[in-house]
């Protein structure tokens, strides 16, 4: 690009028309090889290479670039299918940048750690956690994982997910709902980990205590006391 396809405030305002002539595929070649942290603002320079961002011959190049034993995973059974190159790349990125699993890109992770994220961010109505929680249990056992590796991994996806949603009132409403569930009977490993609902309970009083009713407050301590004892006197305003 030209030092003069810059405003006073560095935002780009033109490209080099060398640049502009490129084909597409050497525009992916050179698209790929940016830092995936400036895609977002290479994308938004020209309504054509915001196209080849939507497009799956981007995502197939960078697949290959960058995560070049992705070609290698074959298709998997279970509820949460793989998706498309671009989810592919998402879930790949994910997994490598939030999981520490021993040095291993775990792919599955990624897909269902996007799943969860989905169903919780996006649904207007997320399924109880039970369902979400057996949803991903059987995708890992699907795909060979044993009980325990499947708890663990599914335990890791929970707390990643909750500990990344934003601070709004959407997330203070989902997360009482969780806390409020009622407490469903099911076998190891369908079984959400105290671990999980100990950290809804520490984020609803300590992000968003100031977003309780009175009434509110009292119910979701009293499922707290219910399910934990002792709890932390942080937990009771003190």
């Amino acid at each position: 690009m030209t030092d003069n396809g810059r405003n006073d405030d560095g935002i780009i305002t033109s490209v080099d028309t060398s640049v502009e002539k490129l084909p597409n595929h050497l525009l992916i070649e050179v698209f790929i090889r940016v830092p995936v942290s400036d895609w977002v603002q290479v994308s938004c320079v020209k309504k054509e290479w915001a196209n080849l961002f939507c497009g799956e011959c981007l995502w197939q190049a960078a697949l290959v670039k960058l995560y070049p034993l992705a070609g290698q995973t074959k298709k998997w059974p279970g509820p949460i299918p793989r998706g498309p190159s671009r989810r592919r790349f998402t879930a790949l990125y994910m997994s490598k940048h939030i999981f520490a699993l021993d040095g291993e890109i775990d792919e599955l992770v990624g897909h269902i750690y996007l799943f969860l994220k989905e169903q919780l961010e996006l649904s207007t109505t997320p399924p109880p956690s039970g369902i979400l929680h057996g949803t991903m249990i059987d995708q890992f056992i699907a795909c060979g994982k044993s009980s325990d590796m499947a708890h663990e991994l599914a335990s890791q996806i929970w707390l990643a997910v909750v500990d990344g949603l934003e601070e709004n009132e959407r997330t203070f409403c989902l997360l009482k709902n969780l806390a409020l569930e009622a407490d469903v009977f099911l076998p190891f490993p369908y079984s959400i980990s105290s671990k999980v609902q100990w950290r809804v309970f520490e984020k609803l009083f300590t992000d968003f205590r100031d977003c309780f009713s009175r009434v509110d407050y009292y119910d979701v301590l009293a499922c707290a006391k219910n399910k934990f004892q002792p709890i932390p006197s942080a937990w009771l305003g003190y």
